[in-house]
C-alpha cells in the first residue's frame, strides 16, 4: 500500500495557495499534479477533477476537501496539499468554506489503492491538532513535513 509520504512531494505542496472559487483551486491543483506526470497535460487533469466534483462535492467538512479522480495516462498515486490563501466555497456537507485541499490522482485500475488512500488521508485530515498545524504552515516545504512527520510519528 502507498503511504502519503509516497504520493507527495515538496514540490506538490503548496502553502498560501491562491485561489477565488473551487474552480480556480482545482485548476491551481491541476497545475501542481502536471508538474509531476509525464504526459499528462494539466487541462486533463482539470478536467478529470471537474468532472469527479460534478458527482458531488469532496468537500468533507471542517474546512476540508479531499478532490479525487481516476485518470487516464496515470500510473502511479499522486497527490497534492493545498493550504489555501482563502478559504473557498467548496459545497461542503457542513457548509463550511474550504482551506485545506489534499488532491489525489490514481490510475484507472487502482482500485483499491485507491480506497486505502482515500480513508488515510481522510483520517489524517480528520485529526484538529494536525489540520491545526497545516493551517499554520508558513512554507510549502513546512506543510509537507508535517504530513510526513506524522507518518513518522506513528511508526514510531
Amino acid at each position: 500500500m502507498s503511504s502519503l509520504s509516497q504520493v507527495l512531494t515538496p514540490a506538490r505542496s503548496l502553502c498560501q495557495a491562491p485561489g477565488t472559487s473551487k474552480k480556480r483551486v482545482l485548476e491551481q491543483a491541476a497545475h501542481l499534479l502536471a508538474g509531476g506526470l509525464q504526459d499528462l497535460p494539466a487541462q486533463s487533469v482539470f478536467e478529470a477533477l471537474l468532472a469527479r466534483e460534478k458527482l458531488g462535492s469532496t468537500g468533507f467538512g471542517g474546512g476540508i476537501a479531499l478532490p479525487h479522480c481516476r485518470l487516464a495516462g496515470c500510473t502511479a498515486p499522486i497527490g497534492a496539499l493545498l493550504q489555501l490563501a482563502q478559504a473557498v466555497d467548496f459545497d461542503a456537507i457542513d457548509g463550511v468554506p474550504v482551506d485545506l485541499l489534499f488532491v489525489l490522482l490514481v490510475p484507472p485500475d487502482a482500485s483499491d489503492v485507491h480506497l486505502q488512500l482515500l480513508r488515510q488521508i481522510a483520517a489524517k485530515l480528520s485529526q484538529s491538532e494536525l489540520c491545526q498545524r497545516l493551517r499554520r504552515a508558513k512554507t510549502s516545504v513546512e506543510l509537507h513535513q508535517i504530513v510526513c512527520q506524522t507518518e513518522v510519528d506513528e511508526c514510531t
